[in-house]
């Protein structure tokens, strides 16, 4: 019979043949064990589509907007306001504007409702609107007498001093007034391009008008 030792040997030389088998078997297991409990990563989420709905709501409030030197640019009044983060726009019922120009001209606007943009650079005026620009003196001290708009619908261009209407207006300057089916008044440059149905009416011993006012 083999001694003790000789078969302790034999054990141990058969378990070292086995050894590598043994401890690959046992890597595998720990490394199932560790892939079945790791976290889960976070499926991707579908983006989702930005709803048109106010995310908050003013009431009775005034924004006031400022040139860079601090004078002030323009304020517009409301009497309900609602923020729509998806266009950063802001709708405004019985909304009033006031504007000062560079020039210092004072234009003020009034409608049902309006829509302006994030900077309040551009407003829309919607239900009985009407923009005013306030009489004054042009640089050279010539008097400049008093312009309005008026139409269901108008579009204030604050920092161009632009006034547009793809629907029917009133333009009154002074005496005089005219009517068309869609408007486009430039303030920088004087010039007036009204489009399809036009008419007229000029006051005579009226002054002439500074501002040029085309027809198409």
């Amino acid at each position: 019979m083999k001694s003790t030792w000789a078969l302790l040997r034999d054990g141990f030389d058969r378990v070292t043949i086995y050894l590598p088998i043994i401890l690959t078997a046992v890597l595998a297991l720990g490394t199932y064990w560790l892939v079945r409990n790791a976290p889960r990563l976070i499926a991707p989420t579908a983006k989702v589509a930005p709803v048109h709905e106010p995310d908050y709501f003013m009431r009775g409030f005034v924004i006031k907007n400022y040139l860079a030197n601090g004078d002030l640019r323009s304020e517009l009044f409301g009497t309900e306001g609602r923020h729509f983060p998806d266009t950063d726009t802001l709708e405004v019922d019985k909304v009033r504007l006031r504007s000062i120009s560079p020039t210092g001209f004072t234009t003020r606007a009034t409608a049902n409702r309006g829509l302006s943009n994030a900077d309040g650079s551009e407003v829309q005026l919607f239900g009985d609107a009407i923009v005013t620009r306030e009489p004054g003196s042009a640089a050279g001290g010539q008097p400049v007498p008093e312009m309005q708009f008026r139409g269901e619908f108008l579009y204030a261009f604050l920092d161009t001093e632009r006034v547009t209407s793809n629907q029917p207006v009133t333009l009154t300057r002074g005496a005089d007034k005219f009517t068309a089916d869609n408007l486009d008044y430039d303030n920088m440059t004087g010039v007036a391009v009204l489009r399809g149905r036009v008419r007229g009416v000029l006051m005579p011993g009226a002054n002439p008008a500074s501002a040029a006012t085309k027809k198409r």
